[in-house]
């Protein structure tokens, strides 16, 4: 059964901002969609940032064709439920999946924004699922108004709307981010929390995690605004071939690095082909290959965080 935007009267619609742009926002989405759905989750990702929408590419559904329904649109599956391996469903809709050319700019003024939002939001039939997460603008303008006005509308009493703001540890992007919470607060939309993105690089040879740019910056500006800090997301190199290249992450092993222990049970029981052909691994999900990635221990704690957050305002 599809549903309209009545769906969100059935799931719990997230909000991922970012007072400034290339802080990973869309990386951090992709990431709590993947391991929501490792907890069994049903979960959907919007994209709905209109002037650089990379939620296609980084769920590697760049090729997907969009299907025109009855009433509206159906989102592209990136993977369907394994109810046997506790797997939800992940559903994923862009408007860079709409364009004629996907180099094409989108050069529209502010309004017209605002409404393809407003139809964008009601056009896509999901099914139910337990988690939409909307992949937002960079910045505050009206098209975040909009926005959080639209979810606001669909949303239930029960139910819960809110935010997760991604931030980097250099001073200027705090001080961007900060407005963000401040227009969180503004437009009385609640912030779950605070998650810092680059916050270290973990090294390709060693895997040792340094911290060219700094650490603590979202912790100490979540503590200001009296917000949860959700946790620090430092750089792999791994995770960003398994975006741009589908490779799967592999690590040195026996270093004490940051790599050596991030393999965990659940990723041994679903990655257990040896083979390195390249078919093999073509038919492994993004998901199969994420639960290899350092970085996937560190989006379990998040998510958890996160899920705690949600459930005293969600009544579950």
């Amino acid at each position: 059964m599809y549903l309209f935007s009545s769906v969100y009267s059935r799931s719990n619609s997230l909000q991922v901002l970012s007072g400034k742009g290339g802080v990973g926002k869309s990386a951090v989405t992709t990431q709590l969609a993947l391991s929501l759905t490792k907890k069994g989750y049903s979960v959907g990702i919007l994209d709905v940032d209109l002037t650089g929408p990379s939620i296609p590419h980084s769920l590697a559904i760049d090729d997907a064709k969009v299907i025109q329904a009855p009433g509206g649109l159906l989102p592209v599956v990136v993977h369907e439920a394994d109810p046997g391996k506790g797997i939800g469903t992940l559903r994923a809709m862009s408007l860079g999946l709409l364009l004629r050319d996907r180099g094409d700019s989108v050069v529209w003024r502010g309004p017209k924004k605002t409404a393809m939002i407003r139809q964008f939001v009601s056009d896509v039939l999901w099914e139910e699922m337990d988690f939409l997460l909307v992949d937002s603008p960079p910045g505050t303008s009206d098209e975040h108004i909009s926005l959080a006005e639209t979810l606001a509308k669909d949303a239930t009493p029960g139910q819960f709307s809110g935010a997760v703001v991604v931030t980097t540890p250099q001073a200027v992007a705090a001080a961007d981010v900060r407005k963000e919470l401040n227009f969180c607060k503004l437009t009385n939309i609640r912030v779950l929390g605070v998650v810092e993105n680059m916050s270290g690089f973990v090294c390709e040879e060693c895997a040792d995690c340094s911290e060219p740019f700094g650490s603590g910056g979202g912790q100490v500006m979540a503590t200001d605004f009296d917000v949860p800090f959700l946790g620090k997301v430092p750089i792999d190199y791994r995770f960003i071939e398994l975006i741009e290249d589908g490779k799967r992450p592999r690590y040195p092993t026996g270093l004490g690095g940051h790599g050596s222990n991030h393999t965990t049970e659940a990723a041994t029981d679903i990655d257990t082909v040896t083979d390195e052909s390249a078919g093999l691994r073509d038919r492994k999900t993004l998901l199969e290959k994420y639960l290899q990635c350092s970085l996937y221990p560190i989006f379990e704690a998040i998510t958890g965080k996160l899920l705690s957050e949600i459930a005293p305002a969600s009544g579950s």
